[in-house]
């Protein structure tokens, strides 16, 4: 049986998987932000083995969230699915960072230079990274115009820069990104043609070792019909170091060796 930390897991995709990774009797731990939150996954998930509470969207959030996750940790595996849609408003942080990049995009970073390797890494993407900007200027939109869809699709083409870096950089560790669809959660609409069964499977699969999608290979972008081709810049080596060096000075972390 895996041990398994899914973050934004009170809801959405991340509660299908989680439910399905407890029913299979893994030792699954839920993410939520706050203590009213971490009760509603609890109880929606019941047969967790607990919550992990933590606020991603500051850097000092998320490197308390990581402090509580290794509390409980090592895990086997790590799925980075906590997220901001593509309405999120224009907020920023106590960081002066857009929310959308802070949540989606640096605190994914964070948590992985942090928290204790594990074998496996998924970051939940999206098909709308493929018109995310990958110039990386003024990423958290700190001086530039805000456009809540553009942000969300850069903050998706970011998770896919984010797992093929570290894919490179940990030989051991199996770091992949996945697009879910466009699935009927509060994210994603009612009006979405997608079930939170159809990812939270895929999720799950690759969680537990046993993808048939992705097999043993790392820095993979795929969704649960199969291995897809991401934007090319999502697949440029010189974009995902500046990315992860914009996040290091961002956040003072660097990823370990």
């Amino acid at each position: 049986m895996a041990k398994i930390l899914i973050t934004g897991s009170s809801d959405g995709i991340g509660q299908a998987g989680a439910k399905l990774l407890a029913d299979q009797g893994h030792k699954v731990f839920l993410h939520a932000r706050n203590q009213e939150r971490a009760k509603q996954a609890k109880d929606a998930v019941p047969k967790a083995e607990g919550v992990v509470i933590g606020d991603l969207s500051t850097v000092a959030g998320a490197k308390d969230t990581a402090t509580e996750a290794n509390k409980v940790g090592p895990f086997d595996s790590i799925v980075h699915n906590a997220g901001l849609g593509p309405s999120n408003a224009d907020r920023k942080t106590a960081d002066g960072l857009q929310s959308t990049f802070a949540v989606n995009s640096l605190a994914p970073y964070i948590l992985t230079c942090l928290m204790d390797k594990p074998k496996r890494l998924l970051y939940l993407s999206s098909q709308l990274h493929s018109g995310g900007d990958d110039s990386l200027k003024d990423v958290g939109y700190q001086h530039k115009q805000f456009q809540s869809m553009q942000a969300y699709s850069d903050s998706k083409l970011h998770d896919i820069m984010l797992a093929k870096a570290v894919s490179r950089r940990w030989t051991d560790v199996q770091s992949c990104s996945l697009d879910p669809g466009w699935i009927a959660t509060k994210m994603g609409g009612a009006g979405a043609p997608g079930k939170t069964s159809t990812p939270a499977k895929a999720m799950v699969d690759f969680a537990i070792g046993q993808s048939d999608i992705t097999g043993d290979q790392t820095g993979v972008y795929f969704n649960p019909q199969g291995v897809r081709t991401p934007h090319k810049g999502a697949t440029d080596e010189r974009k995902q170091d500046e990315f992860m060096k914009i996040c290091e000075q961002l956040s003072g972390l660097s990823l370990p060796k």
